[in-house]
């Protein structure tokens, strides 16, 4: 679910505070409400087979994954082309990355949909084994701090696979003229709430109060579909998304009819998987999994499927985020 002004500067921390401090103080156990896919393998099998044993990074799994032949995974399934549901599956880039990494690693990767700011504390609570949902990789989330440096609870390491900035859209026709991010001082703006573009308004807001101007009055939903619905119906001036969700829908929407972006990307962060810190030994295979599909083209073939072209990285890193 650009889901700091990144995912920004304050931005730069973008969607994706996604997953931010109410998600790291553990707030919200999700809930699942999607289903899950079987993008790596038959679900029915348990366990790994020999063929999966044979997989190049297979042993550099913890024990307990080899013996279950899964990863559980963590997603709010509402930003496409990232991830979202269709026909009882959840698809998309992260998915399709995901079965790409799952044949380096011999595993399938089981995705379940729930509540983004729910994400991370889920994670650390031990339902999933990580969290992959367009979540922007920054030092907040690392550390387990909210928006003004409190600790409140586990950080998370990540693994970093995508690169992705803000983006601010409207209705199309841009009725009311906005350029830029800093044209929404005192007017309405909607955003789903514990993401990174939330801060990214707060920042804003702070910025048009201390420039002498209105403050931004943001609307904050539970998800990004009531946020784009606000911005369709005209009760709100303009969306922050991250960009290739915002740029996905101004394609798709109404067939192209219903919103526009205005200006370019700012505040480019990582997209990370999100992983436990206890939990160093899958971090660090995983890493090795994204290095090795960047390297085979298995990568780059599902950027190309999904349009995402612009957000490839040369390689994987660790905590890249700022």
């Amino acid at each position: 679910m650009t889901a700091s002004s990144t995912r920004r500067t304050s931005a730069a921390k973008s969607r994706i505070v996604a997953v931010g401090a109410v998600a790291v103080a553990g707030a919200l156990l999700l809930t699942a409400c999607g289903d899950q896919t079987d993008s790596a393998g038959d679900k029915s099998s348990k366990g790994a087979d020999s063929t999966a044993k044979t997989a190049p990074l297979f042993s550099k799994l913890p024990k307990d994954i080899q013996d279950a032949g899964v990863i559980k995974v963590g997603t709010n399934a509402e930003y496409a082309p990232m991830e979202s549901e269709a026909g009882g599956k959840i698809i998309g880039v992260d998915p399709d990355i995901a079965a790409a990494l799952g044949k380096q690693l011999g595993v399938r990767f089981d995705f379940t949909s729930g509540s983004f700011d729910g994400l991370i504390s889920a994670l650390n609570s031990g339902r999933y084994h990580v969290a992959m949902s367009s979540i922007t990789d920054n030092k907040q989330r690392q550390e387990g701090l909210d928006d003004k440096g409190k600790k409140l609870g586990e950080g998370v390491d990540f693994v970093d696979y995508f690169i992705a900035g803000t983006a601010v859209y409207v209705k199309k026709g841009n009725p009311e003229g906005i350029k830029s991010i800093e044209d929404l001082c005192g007017k309405t703006a909607a955003v789903q709430k514990g993401t990174t573009y939330e801060e990214a308004l707060n920042t804003q807001s702070k910025a048009c109060k201390d420039g002498g101007k209105k403050a931004i009055n943001i609307e904050p939903f539970e998800n990004d579909t009531e946020a784009q619905t606000r911005v369709k119906s005209g009760g709100a001036v303009a969306g922050v998304n991250d960009y290739p969700v915002a740029l996905d829908l101004t394609r798709k929407a109404d067939n192209g009819k219903a919103f526009e972006i205005v200006g370019e990307q700012y505040d480019a962060g990582p997209f990370g998987i999100a992983v436990s810190k206890k939990n160093t030994q899958l971090r660090d295979a995983l890493k090795l999994a994204v290095d090795a599909i960047i390297k085979d083209g298995s990568y780059k073939a599902v950027l190309d499927k999904w349009g995402a072209q612009t957000g490839a990285i040369d390689a994987a890193a660790i905590n890249g985020g700022k």
